[in-house]
């Protein structure tokens, strides 16, 4: 079901994803997008399943991980209200890159590949902005993870002297 509220309106402009959005452009897309519930336990999102959308983080606490060679998994990240996630395969389209499960009961907002595109047709200034605020999350990201590659490196002994 698609979702409007001022409440909700509020939430998403404090987040990454929407920042910087006129109210015109935030009502747009707010009208986008669909309200999906899940319970703790349960699987959004499975790694190398396609997947033609995104979302945001409204309640609730989800882990990301990732499958191993051996067969088991490594736990990535936690999400929390504020956060998204399954922009990578709308951008690249490929298939997602790691599974999602909620940890506790969890509200979260859908957008649709096809939504986001009538979005960009609608409102191409409001679009790039969007694209923007994707993509310095998406640098934020990166930088966390090449500090963990770091930490790793420098345990392991593996730093190279200069």
């Amino acid at each position: 079901m698609a979702v409007s509220s001022p409440d909700l309106k509020a939430f998403l402009l404090a987040t990454p994803f929407f920042g910087g959005l006129s109210d015109a452009s935030l009502e747009r897309l707010v009208s986008m997008l669909v309200e999906r519930r899940f319970e703790a336990g349960a699987s959004i999102v499975a790694e190398d399943e396609p997947g033609r959308s995104m979302f945001v983080v409204h309640s609730g606490t989800l882990e990301v991980s990732e499958r191993l060679p051996t067969g088991g998994a490594i736990h990535m990240s936690n999400l929390e209200p504020g956060d998204f996630f399954g922009e990578m395969t709308m951008l690249e389209m490929q298939n997602r890159s790691a599974t999602v499960v909620a940890q506790t009961s969890t509200v979260l907002y859908e957008l649709t590949a096809r939504e986001l595109y009538g979005f960009y047709k609608a409102d191409i200034q409001a679009y790039v902005l969007v694209m923007q605020n994707i993509n310095r999350e998406l640098c934020r990201r990166l930088r966390r993870a090449d500090a963990r590659i770091k930490t790793l490196e420098m345990r392991e002994g593996g730093a190279r002297p200069e």
